[in-house]
């Protein structure tokens, strides 16, 4: 069975939100992932402030690389979030295939990951397990 490497875009603030979305991916069947998400106990340290803007962007990219797809939640913090500009940036950049997760019920969503991203979904397990096989490289 295939394996997919997932990195899922999230913001510590709303980790609830990432949890939820684990919790999804753990209980499909027939659907075996390794995260490569950014974990709270393992952050990207930034050696040196100076840099901080490139360095945090080459870390965010080794931690892509060896992905089949990007997953990003298509809130409205988003449109204004400087770290997941950088994702999407990134994405782009080295060609990984990205997935907006419109959360459950939302009625205002980013325009900026939306247009970016290869499939739009909603917040529902088999729209986005099969999202992930459809655009997965």
């Amino acid at each position: 069975m295939r394996i997919y490497n997932l990195f899922i875009s999230h913001s510590w603030k709303y980790a609830n939100a990432y949890e939820r979305l684990i919790e999804l991916l753990n209980a499909a069947p027939y659907f075996n992932y390794k995260n490569y998400s950014v974990s709270h106990d393992d952050p990207l340290i930034i050696r040196n402030k100076l840099y901080y803007e490139s360095e945090l962007e080459q870390k965010i990219e080794n931690q892509m690389k060896a992905c089949s797809v990007v997953l990003i939640f298509a809130g409205v913090y988003a449109s204004y979030s400087d770290s997941i500009e950088m994702e999407i940036k990134v994405a782009k950049r080295i060609k990984k295939p990205i997935i907006a997760i419109e959360y459950w019920g939302s009625e205002r969503t980013s325009m900026k990951v939306k247009v970016n991203a290869d499939k739009v979904v909603k917040w529902n397990t088999s729209s986005i397990v099969d999202a992930i096989k459809e655009v997965s490289l």
